[in-house]
């Protein structure tokens, strides 16, 4: 019997959840729902003092607006709960106290300053501490110690640790899924701190618990975490779980420029977001969300940073990645973040979108300034300005001159048109539009005064253009002139011809 796909996403709330972290996440929700599986979220918090308030609502909301469902979590109670490892600190006593008994563990009582000297004194010498099998003796902790001594200061509550009994000599056979079979000297591997002195479990401990407790069967996380595998892989050696989750570390995000993987600090160096939502600590930080892009598009060009779905197909809706997700698909190498691709998505995403999306914004901005145009009309006006939209943040740009009579002109095109006839043609312009009973057949006579008058046509249309919008770009003239309407054009070119002449 085939044991049922159940991963999960493990975030600490010692921050925002940036964008390489929601990856991860991604990664592993389309796993398991391809495989009619479970998706987990699991708190690590066993780090009290890197605790930030506000972190984890943070990563909640993120996963949410991404559409990315929760089976079980913090707020998806399931039956392998509590999902917040600050309130399973019962259950990592008694394992810590199996594998005391069974020898693969040990208490130390190192003090801080003990452990700083033997450090320095290596790096005199040339050397790199480790605590590990050739020095462990020497130092002060319950191998070292006569039992009766150890007892002792259990009882007289020194302060202590529990590290790990990494075997000796030891040659560790791992296996990732991506990268293969893994092989690591214990020589290597120091005495890890499985429990730390205020006696909460490292992340070395309690995620090994945690998983096999909670039945994961894929453990897919970053890259960063393939040197802490052979250790993991010990651990479960040390308990005797012959059952253990297949391991998928997945490559790194890079910076867009330079080596390294992508950072916070990057977001503000090359001007994008690199969080789904909005952040409040000390100051406000913009996320996708605030910035107007689709849910739809950061899933999108996310899931193609180290995954290939096989073919030359780039848009993707969730479903479609589900259907389509593979780890054979993974890639080994790191994936390069390109803010320019990453627009790109966003405005495909926005063209795919329901019209009704860029009518409900337009709404939101011009509340006061919608009496001229009904429904029907906004759906033409976000039809219009839809191509030119990368984010939704740019609706009010593309669309204000449908509201609001222009209180500026783009200084260049003023200046140039300037020199051209503008009093006669505008004035003719506005001869045309006041007597045309319908402005959406105005294109032939406006292309027979042209022609009668042997004016420059393109002349004409960016004094035209320019009356209408205050700019030269923007869409098609005459739909913008039948939208707006005959008394609205008129004002608008009067106004030019005053701006013109002053």
């Amino acid at each position: 019997m085939t044991k049922k796909v159940r991963v999960r996403f493990a975030p600490s709330p010692t921050g925002p959840l940036h964008i390489g972290g929601l990856r991860t996440a991604l990664f592993n929700y389309l796993f398991a729902k391809k495989n009619e599986g479970d998706f987990i979220v699991r708190v690590e918090d066993t780090d009290q003092n890197r605790y930030v308030n506000g972190s984890e609502k943070h990563i909640m909301d993120s996963l949410k607006w991404c559409g990315i469902d929760i089976d079980e979590g913090p707020e998806n109670k399931g039956s392998f709960g509590p999902y917040r490892q600050s309130e399973r600190k019962g259950f990592y006593t008694l394992k810590i106290q199996e594998l005391l008994k069974k020898g693969h563990a040990y208490y130390a009582f190192d003090k801080k300053e003990e452990l700083d000297f033997h450090r320095k004194d290596h790096e005199k010498k040339g050397k790199t501490f480790m605590y590990n099998a050739h020095n462990r003796l020497k130092l002060n902790n319950s191998l070292s110690l006569p039992i009766e001594d150890t007892n002792k200061l259990l009882n007289s509550g020194a302060e202590h640790v529990v590290r790990f009994k990494t075997p000796v000599e030891k040659e560790v056979v791992c296996r990732d899924e991506l990268r293969g079979v893994v092989r690591v000297s214990t020589k290597t591997i120091d005495d890890k701190i499985l429990f730390k002195s205020d006696g909460m479990p490292t992340y070395h401990f309690a995620n090994v618990v945690d998983d096999y407790q909670m039945e994961i069967s894929h453990v897919i996380r970053g890259e960063e975490w393939l040197p802490s595998l052979p250790l993991h892989w010990l651990l479960y050696d040390a308990f005797g779980w012959e059952v253990r989750p297949k391991f998928v570390h997945l490559p790194l995000i890079l910076k867009p420029e330079g080596k390294g993987k992508l950072s916070k600090r990057d977001g503000d160096k090359f001007g994008f977001p690199v969080f789904a939502v909005q952040w409040k600590n000390e100051k406000i930080i913009k996320g996708y969300k605030e910035h107007g892009f689709l849910p739809e598009s950061v899933v999108n060009f996310l899931s193609l940073l180290g995954w290939n779905p096989g073919n030359e197909k780039e848009m993707f809706n969730l479903q479609e990645l589900i259907e389509r997700f593979s780890l054979e698909g993974l890639n080994k190498s790191g994936a390069r973040f390109d803010p320019e691709k990453n627009k790109w998505f966003n405005h495909a995403h926005i063209q795919k979108a329901d019209n009704s999306l860029i009518v409900e914004k337009i709404e939101n901005y011009f509340s006061k300034d919608l009496t001229l145009f009904d429904k029907e009309k906004l759906n033409t006006i976000a039809e219009l300005i839809k191509p030119r939209l990368n984010t939704l943040n740019e609706i009010y740009s593309c669309a204000s001159f449908f509201f609001k009579n222009p209180n500026s002109y783009n200084e260049k095109h003023f200046n140039k048109l300037k020199k051209a006839n503008f009093k006669k043609i505008l004035s003719g312009l506005i001869e045309l539009v006041s007597s045309t009973e319908n402005l959406a057949e105005i294109k032939p006579s406006f292309e027979v005064l042209v022609k009668k008058n042997e004016w420059n046509f393109g002349k004409v249309m960016g004094l035209f253009r320019l009356s209408l919008v205050g700019d030269l770009s923007g869409p098609d003239l005459f739909q913008i002139a039948s939208l707006l309407g005959k008394e609205t054009c008129v004002l608008r070119i009067s106004l030019l011809n005053e701006a013109l002449k002053n």
